[in-house]
């Protein structure tokens, strides 16, 4: 290994999974400390961002399943997560490799899938602003403070009447009130937001953020998103609500002048390797995608397709996209939980993706492979995982070994 140059050995290793490094670790130390190194971490997740390598699909539904973005054939259940225990775990967002999971409002965690490292976070309590009112809605957001170094959980819990009376009476509206406190990873601290946004008054819609999970918030630029949805009685068109996790302040974002076609439309909110999008669903019948090239540059909205009617399709009740192939002439999107295409806009040709073992319903959630770390806390390290993998090793031999003597004392008695 003295032989080869020091940087030949560092563009291999850069073009290499994370499973593969974690296991060349043990190789020598230099590797180990090159592998380890915070530069080499940074250049193999920039490497994988840019050229598309080490990517996954997480599908979602009541179990976890991840897709390789290069095969998208089989789908492989993710069971070696720390909140699994037969199923009702969520993924939130993913940023960077990590993930953050929750089961329950008590039991969350952040988590590298490729790693096994893991940190459970300790739970805030919520403070009821009066008697009279009760847990709502609680809406969740998972992104990356780059200013601080830090990632960062948003939990935003709504309090309505329990009486169900006032204007929040379980569907939300001036009448309900909210708290909202910001998980920082690195302090392992939850702080609470004082100064909240009037628009949170109108965040909240009977059943419109539990479809298609629209209460979890998009991560782009430097915020998180959520769509505060029309109000077309109160004359109140759809609101992207950003919050800045460098600033930790509520925001409204422009939005792109959207063509009049006749009919009304419904406004959701994603990613597209990156950039803020927006899905303009026009009655079911089209959908027109605009992704924001500049962020918070009004000017720099740009329609990038429609999708329209396709024959196996008989109405786009939610459609997200979610990468673009490595051609860059499709794009992969999600349509109505059900399934994935590959969509050509130039050619306006659909070609749906049959992936075996998955749910027949899910969410998806795009990932990349990282070797970032976790902060110090309740986790499985490295260390750790290689212990557990190597006694699994021993495990699968033993029992080789003893079905091996079997076999033979079984043919000496005869």
């Amino acid at each position: 290994m003295s032989r080869i140059p020091h940087e030949v050995i560092h563009d291999i290793l850069l073009q290499l999974p994370v499973k593969s490094l974690v296991r060349f670790r043990s190789l020598s130390k230099p590797i180990c400390s090159l592998i380890d190194g915070p530069n080499f971490i940074n250049l193999h997740l920039n490497h994988s961002i840019t050229t598309k390598s080490n990517h996954s699909i997480i599908l979602k539904e009541w179990d976890l399943f991840a897709v390789d973005f290069d095969a998208l054939s089989d789908a492989v259940e993710v069971k070696h997560h720390p909140l699994y225990s037969g199923g009702g775990t969520e993924v939130i967002g993913s940023v960077n490799g990590l993930v953050f999971l929750r089961r329950s409002e008590t039991n969350i965690a952040v988590y590298n899938l490729s790693t096994r490292e893991c940190k459970k976070c300790y739970v805030a309590e919520t403070e009821i602003p009066r008697r009279d009112m009760t847990t709502g809605y609680v809406y969740y957001g998972f992104g990356y403070d780059s200013y601080g170094d830090d990632y960062k959980v948003v939990r935003m819990t709504q309090f309505v009447r329990e009486d169900g009376g006032g204007d929040g009476g379980g569907g939300g509206g001036f009448g309900c009130e909210y708290e909202v406190k910001v998980y920082s990873l690195k302090n392992d601290k939850w702080k609470k937001i004082e100064g909240l946004s009037i628009r949170l008054r109108l965040l909240s819609k009977p059943f419109f953020h539990i479809l298609n999970r629209r209460g979890y918030g998009v991560f782009a630029g430097h915020a998180l998103h959520w769509i505060v949805p029309q109000r077309r009685e109160l004359g109140i068109r759809d609101c992207v609500l950003g919050f800045d996790i460098r600033d930790d302040k509520f925001f409204e974002l422009p939005q792109p002048d959207y063509e009049n076609k006749g009919m009304n439309f419904q406004v959701d909110v994603g990613v597209l390797e990156g950039n803020l999008c927006v899905m303009c669903n026009y009655e079911h019948v089209c959908v027109d995608v605009w992704v924001m090239k500049e962020y918070g540059v009004k000017e720099s909205w740009c329609k990038m397709f429609s999708v329209h009617a396709i024959k196996w399709i008989s109405a786009f009740m939610f459609l997200r996209p979610l990468v673009y192939s490595k051609g860059g002439d499709m794009v992969l999107l999600e349509v109505n939980g059900e399934k994935l295409l590959w969509y050509d806009w130039k050619n306006k040709h659909a070609k749906v993706v049959r992936v075996r073992g998955g749910p027949s319903s899910f969410g998806s959630e795009m990932y990349v492979e990282s070797l970032i770390r976790i902060n110090d806390g309740d986790r499985i390290g490295w260390k750790k995982q290689q212990e557990l993998d190597e006694e699994g090793e021993k495990r699968k031999t033993d029992r080789n070994k003893r079905d091996d003597f079997l076999s033979v004392g079984f043919k000496l008695k005869l």
